[in-house]
C-alpha cells in the first residue's frame, strides 16, 4: 500500500470514528500517523534522485506576499493593477504557468507580490503544480487567498484544507508548547494550566508513534493533540492571511455586505478597480510594517528615505539596518514620536520603536 492509500485509509477511519472520551486516544494516535505520512509525502527521502524543477524567485524588497487561488479568480489581473508587471490574463483557466513577481511601492516600502499558478483540489498531493505553488507560499510573509465571490465559500474551504495539509497554519499563533528530545529519563510531562484536550497518556502515545521515548514536554496553555503534533513535526509555518473576494460586480449588494463583514476578508473588483486602495492598507497592516526616520545631529530628519522595519522592532534593529558595526559603538539614542513619553527622549538599545518615529543615534 502506497503513502497516498495509507493517508486515505486513516482519513476515512478518522471520519467514521465518533469523537468522545473513549475514542480520544485512538483519534490522537491516528492523527499522529496521518501527520507522519503527510510529512513523508511532502519531503521525499534524501538521495531519492534529482529534485523536480521549482519556480521560486529570489526574495527581494521589504516583504513578500503570495497570491494563491483557483484558476481564473483574477490573480494576474490584480498583479497587473497593483504593480508595473505584466502577467498574462485571459478568460480561460491556467493562463499563468509559472511564478511571476511584481513590486508594490507603498509608503516607501517595496513589497514583492507573487502571482502563482492556479491550484486545484489535491494540490497538496502533487496534482497540477500544487506542491511547488505551496512551497513558494511557505516562504511568504503574507498569504492572499484570492476567491471568486460567487463561489467563495466552497473555494475557501478547499484551499484552507490544501494549505493545512502542507503544514501552513493561517492566522494562528505558534502553540506555546516547550518540547525537547532527551537521551534518557523517559517522558517528562507538565503543564502550567488545566488541560481539557490531552493528558500525559495521550502525549506519551503520540511521542511513541514518532519513536520518541525520552523528552520534556511543557504545555503553557490548553492545546489539542493536533497542536502538539505540529510542534513535534517542527515543519509548520504560521502565516497571516487575507481572504480577497474578487468579482463583486457579479453578485448582489447584500452578498457583498455579508462577505465584507467576514473576519480577515476584503471585497474587491479588479475589473473596475473597486476597493484596491483599502486592500493596500490592509496588506501593510497585516505585514506589520512600520517606517522609522533617521536624523543627524543639527540637521532636520530625513523624511525622504525612511527605514522599513517590522512592528515590535527595537533601537538595536534600527542600528543593524543603518550599519552592522553601529551596535558596538552605540552610546544612546534620541527618539521623537509616539513610542516616547516626551520628545526627544533619551533611550537605550532595547527601546521599542513605533511607526513614524524619528531617531538620532549617538556613538561612544
Amino acid at each position: 500500500m502506497g503513502i497516498l492509500e495509507k493517508i486515505s485509509e486513516i482519513e476515512k477511519e478518522i471520519a467514521r470514528t465518533q469523537k468522545n472520551k473513549a475514542t480520544e486516544y485512538h483519534l490522537g494516535l491516528l492523527k499522529a500517523k496521518l501527520a507522519k505520512y503527510r510529512a513523508q509525502l511532502l519531503e521525499p527521502p534524501k538521495g531519492a534522485g534529482a529534485k523536480g524543477e521549482g519556480f521560486d524567485v529570489m526574495k527581494s524588497g521589504d516583504a513578500r506576499v503570495a497570491l494563491i487561488g483557483f484558476p481564473s479568480v483574477g490573480k494576474s489581473t490584480l498583479l497587473n493593477k497593483m504593480t508595473n508587471t505584466q502577467s498574462t490574463s485571459a478568460s480561460y483557466e491556467f493562463t499563468t504557468l509559472t511564478c511571476i513577481p511584481g513590486v508594490i511601492d507603498y509608503n516607501g516600502a517595496n513589497i514583492q507580490l507573487l502571482d502563482l499558478p492556479g491550484i486545484i483540489e489535491g494540490a497538496s498531493q502533487g496534482k497540477g503544480r500544487g506542491r511547488q505553488v505551496i512551497a513558494v507560499a511557505r516562504t511568504a510573509d503574507l498569504v492572499i487567498i484570492m476567491l471568486d465571490s460567487s463561489k467563495g465559500e466552497v473555494q475557501r474551504g478547499l484551499l484552507e484544507k490544501e494549505l493545512e495539509t502542507c503544514g501552513i497554519r493561517l492566522n494562528t499563533k505558534k502553540p506555546e508548547i516547550y518540547f525537547k528530545i532527551k537521551k534518557a529519563g523517559g517522558v517528562k510531562f507538565n503543564s502550567t494550566c488545566k488541560l481539557t484536550h490531552v493528558d500525559e497518556k495521550m502525549v506519551q502515545m503520540i511521542l511513541h508513534e514518532y519513536k520518541i521515548f525520552h523528552a520534556e514536554v511543557l504545555f503553557r496553555d490548553d492545546y489539542t493533540s493536533d497542536e502538539l503534533i505540529d510542534v513535534i513535526s517542527g515543519n509548520r509555518v504560521y502565516l497571516p492571511c487575507l481572504y480577497v473576494y474578487n468579482k463583486i460586480d457579479c453578485i448582489s449588494l447584500e452578498e457583498v455586505d455579508r462577505l465584507a463583514r467576514l473576519p480577515d476578508s476584503i471585497v474587491i473588483s479588479c475589473e473596475y478597480k473597486l476597493n484596491l486602495d483599502y486592500l493596500l492598507e490592509e496588506i501593510w497592516e497585516y505585514l506589520a510594517l512600520i517606517r522609522i526616520y533617521t536624523k543627524k545631529r543639527g540637521e532636520p530628519p530625513d523624511f525622504a528615505g525612511g527605514l522599513i522595519l517590522r512592528r515590535g522592532c527595537t533601537v538595536e534593529h534600527v542600528c543593524h539596518r543603518v550599519h552592522r558595526t553601529l551596535v558596538d559603538a552605540f552610546k544612546y539614542a534620541l527618539v521623537w514620536g509616539t513610542s516616547t513619553k516626551y520628545s526627544p527622549q533619551r533611550v537605550g538599545i532595547n527601546h521599542v520603536m513605533n511607526d513614524d518615529d524619528v531617531i538620532q543615534i549617538m556613538k561612544k
